[in-house]
C-alpha cells in the first residue's frame, strides 16, 4: 500500500505538527487521570492493569489526591482541566460521589471511565448531582462476546441498564467504548446498527494493546488485514453519519488520518495529559503500563514534576530507533503512542506498518 498522502493531507499533518510543537513548549495540563482504586468487579481478558476484586493496594484517600488538585489550582485554571476517575473500576469506591463533589467544588471538570456494572439509574443520578460531566462506558459486543471479554455473565445486561440510565441525562457527555478483537471484527456493521437502535450517539473503537493480561492472548489481536477492515468500516460509518464513530488515540494511521477520528494523530501523554496512580506515582496517560514514572506525590511536588520533568515524554527523539529509525512518517508520528512502548522503549505495535503491509 502506498504511503503517498496527497497534498491536502500532507498540509494538515504539517499544521498538526506545528500545533504539537507549540503544545509541547507550553505543556498546559488538560487532563489528569486519577487511578482511584485497583479494585475491580470484573475479570477482563485484556486488562492492562491486571486489576482484581481484592487488591493488595488500598484505595488512595481522597485527601491525598486533593493536595494535588489544590496545587494545580495555584497554576492552572481548573475549569480547563478534566479530572478523570478511573481504576480498576472507580464505582467500587463507596465515596466516589463525594470525591466527585470535591473535584467539582474545586472548579475542575469531573469525568469517569467505567465498566458499567454498577451504573444503575440511582447511582448515576448521584454522580450527576455531584457534578459528573463526562463518562465513557465499555460495551464490547453482543452478549456472549461482551461477557467473554469481561469475564462476568451479568456484564452485558448491566451495560444495557447503564446505557438506558445515561440517556436520561441530556446534559451529560458520554460514549461507549468497544475493544475490537477476533470475535467482534466479524459483525461490526450489525453491532453498529444495534447501538444505533439503542439510541447511542457516540462510539469509540479501540484495538487491544499487548500488555497486562492481553500480552499473550491471540484471540484479542487483529491481523493486519482485519485492522484495515476496521479502518474502512469506521470511515464508512462516519460518512453515513448515523452514529459518530471514532478510532481511539492509539497511533499514527497514515492514509486514514483525518478520516477515522475528529483529529490528526498526536500522543498527548506527558504533554497535556498526566496521571496519578494508586500508589502515588506520577506518569503520563494512564494507558501506559510500563514504568515511565516521573515522581510520586508522597515525595514530590506534583507541579514541580509536571513543570520540570517529563522530558522523556516531551522530547521523543530517543524513540527513533529500530523500525522508527528511517521511517518517512517520523515527523508526524514521533514514535507512536507511549502506551505501545515496553519498559525498554521498544515499540510493540505500529498501526502505520499494519496498514502499509496490507494490500486492499
Amino acid at each position: 500500500m502506498s504511503d503517498r498522502l496527497g497534498f491536502y493531507k500532507k498540509l494538515m499533518l504539517e499544521l498538526n505538527h506545528a500545533v504539537l510543537q507549540k503544545r509541547i513548549d507550553e505543556h498546559e495540563l488538560h487532563q489528569l487521570f486519577w487511578e482511584c482504586t485497583l479494585r475491580c468487579n470484573l475479570n477482563c481478558r485484556h486488562c492492562g492493569s491486571d486489576c482484581r476484586m481484592l487488591s493488595e493496594k488500598d484505595d488512595m484517600p481522597f485527601a491525598d489526591f486533593a493536595k494535588v488538585l489544590d496545587e494545580i489550582k495555584e497554576h492552572e485554571d481548573p475549569s480547563k482541566v478534566m479530572v478523570i476517575t478511573t481504576g480498576g473500576e472507580p464505582t467500587v469506591r463507596h465515596d466516589l460521589a463525594e470525591c466527585g463533589r470535591e473535584i467539582t467544588q474545586r472548579g475542575f471538570v469531573w469525568g469517569m471511565v467505567s465498566n458499567g456494572m454498577l451504573l444503575t439509574p440511582e447511582t448515576l443520578n448521584e454522580y450527576v448531582d455531584a457534578g459528573l460531566k463526562s463518562i465513557a462506558v465499555s460495551f464490547d459486543g453482543f452478549e456472549d462476546d461482551h461477557n467473554w471479554m469481561r469475564g462476568n455473565p451479568n456484564s452485558y445486561k448491566n451495560v444495557l441498564v447503564a446505557v438506558e440510565a445515561l440517556k436520561q441525562h441530556p446534559s451529560l457527555t458520554w460514549d461507549v467504548i468497544t475493544c475490537v478483537n477476533q470475535r467482534t471484527i466479524q459483525y461490526l456493521p450489525k453491532f453498529r446498527d444495534y447501538m444505533i437502535s439503542l439510541g447511542i450517539k457516540r462510539w469509540r473503537l479501540f484495538t487491544v494493546f499487548p500488555f497486562g493480561r492481553a500480552a499473550n492472548d491471540p484471540d484479542l489481536k487483529l491481523s493486519n488485514s482485519q485492522f484495515v477492515e476496521m479502518m474502512e468500516f469506521i470511515k464508512k460509518t462516519r460518512l453515513e453519519g448515523r452514529i459518530r464513530a471514532d478510532y481511539g488515540c492509539d497511533g499514527f494511521l497514515g492514509k486514514y488520518e483525518g478520516e477515522v477520528r475528529n483529529h490528526y494523530y498526536s500522543c498527548s501523554a506527558g504533554i497535556n495529559v498526566a496521571s496519578v496512580l494508586a500508589d502515588g506515582s506520577i506518569s503520563g496517560c494512564l494507558s501506559i503500563r510500563s514504568d515511565y514514572h516521573q515522581g510520586n506525590i508522597y515525595q514530590d511536588s506534583f507541579w514541580d514534576v509536571w513543570t520540570n520533568q517529563f522530558q522523556v515524554y516531551r522530547n521523543r527523539k530517543w524513540m527513533k530507533t529500530d523500525q522508527c529509525t528511517h521511517c518517512k512518517m517520523w515527523r508526524y508520528c514521533q514514535g507512536n503512542g507511549f502506551h505501545l512502548r515496553d519498559g525498554d522503549g521498544k515499540l510493540q505495535v505500529c498501526q502505520y506498518n499494519m496498514i502499509q503491509n496490507t494490500a486492499l
